[in-house]
């Protein structure tokens, strides 16, 4: 897009903001403090790089479409990661599964270090880039019966509690060398397809199992705990022992981070609301962005009414500093590179959309009982020029603001995806 264009548009529009009293320079300044934690697994369909992978059997998870161009290698998929975060404004974090390590030979799991990741922490040095990490429990043959953390074969869950600790050493060790703390983020894809009897024991047994994990303390200025929970799965859709009630009630006991995903509700739930209900009662909250149709489909993220929803409370919550935001999707039916740059410039557009609102006025409407006005002016807010401060931000941080960077990726899958055969 021609740059007096987009300079012209955007100072029209910062009147209009103006007449509304919001201060644009503010919302783009707040706007600029946000770091998106981008997953790894859409660059190559959750697959990883380790040599005893069993791939997404008995995971829950399921990437569909068999689009060319996949990441192979961790170098293929840095590559693919610089690529994506050139077409992002702003400054963003890598997020890594330690499925994602760079293994020489069969490394189990309950045996991985830091040694094997030394490779993405000097990547992200060069590019200035900062790094959160997941425990991999499913694509193993110890995770086919269903249950890791709640297994009730002890070796087994032993085997996954050793494995999450490692984990957490490893986040410690990432952010200790980053200058940053790193997200450690549990999800387990723990439950059964059918109704079980014994509901209580294997939550007793993923309790245990996670007061053993956290025994071991870890620098809080280094790394952050998180656990997530999850409505139902494939072959998980009569049971999870690890659901929203069980991590919540978990988190606040021991005051560890609690994570809410989008997709892993009931799709009438609404995650957006259950922002103000927890944010006052765990130490932090992050948010993992996806689209759900119909069930946790993990569509890539587009800007719809429910991401605006998510953005308007985080911003209304007053708790920005507490709250993260991650992205948690994978589609491999379309460009890997184009749906990483996508579902990021759709948040950021949310997060600006959030921030570009006149909240004090607003709230002071509401509590004057002037719903009337209240409602008017959200109205007027849908039709203001919010594309014409995305363009100019995108502008201003040297990213592409029109249509140029699809067009990019179209040449960068010509050029070097199609060849990865």
């Amino acid at each position: 897009m021609d740059k007096d264009h987009i300079q012209k548009a955007y100072d029209l529009a910062v009147k209009a903001y103006r007449e509304l009293g919001v201060d644009v320079t503010a919302a783009l300044a707040s706007l600029d403090k946000i770091s998106l934690s981008i997953h790894c697994w859409q660059g190559d369909d959750v697959g990883g790089f380790e040599k005893l992978a069993k791939g997404l059997d008995g995971s829950g998870l399921q990437a569909t479409g068999n689009y060319p161009g996949k990441a192979r290698t961790p170098a293929e998929l840095r590559q693919d990661y610089i690529k994506a975060l050139s077409f992002i404004p702003g400054k963003h974090r890598a997020n890594i599964h330690a499925m994602y390590g760079e293994f020489n030979g069969n490394v189990d799991r309950d045996q991985i270090s830091v040694d094997f990741f030394q490779g993405w922490i000097d990547w992200a040095k060069q590019h200035d880039l900062k790094i959160d990490f997941n425990p991999t429990l499913f694509g193993h043959e110890k995770a086919r019966s269903g249950y890791t953390l709640s297994n009730k074969n002890k070796d087994i869950r032993d085997f996954w509690i050793r494995h999450v600790q490692c984990c957490r050493e490893i986040s410690e060790a990432i952010g200790k060398q980053l200058g940053d703390p790193c997200i450690d983020n549990i999800w387990i894809p723990d439950g059964e397809k059918d109704n079980p009897v014994d509901r209580a024991g294997h939550r007793q047994l993923l309790s245990d199992s996670l007061d053993q994990i956290f025994a071991i303390k870890r620098r809080k200025e280094c790394t952050k705990d998180f656990v997530e929970g999850k409505l139902f799965g494939i072959g998980s859709e009569a049971f999870v022992p690890g659901s929203h009630d069980f991590y919540l009630a978990y988190a606040v006991k021991n005051k560890i981070g609690f994570t809410m995903d989008m997709g892993h509700y009931h799709p009438t739930e609404s995650v957006a609301d259950k922002i103000s209900a927890v944010i006052p009662f765990v130490p932090e909250l992050l948010l993992h962005v996806s689209r759900g149709v119909h069930w946790d489909s993990d569509h890539v993220v587009i800007l719809n009414d429910d991401l605006v929803a998510l953005a308007e409370e985080i911003v209304r919550s007053g708790s920005m500093d507490r709250i993260h935001i991650s992205l948690d999707y994978f589609d491999a039916s379309l460009n890997r590179i184009g749906a990483w740059v996508t579902g990021a410039r759709a948040t950021l557009k949310a997060m600006l959309s959030a921030l570009l609102q006149p909240w004090e006025q607003l709230n002071e409407l509401e509590e004057a009982g002037r719903y009337f006005k209240r409602l008017a002016l959200l109205e007027v807010l849908k039709m203001m020029p919010l594309g014409a401060i995305w363009n100019f931000y995108c502008m201003q941080k040297g990213v592409p603001a029109g249509i140029e960077w699809i067009e990019d990726i179209e040449k960068y899958e010509k050029e070097v995806l199609v060849k990865r055969v």
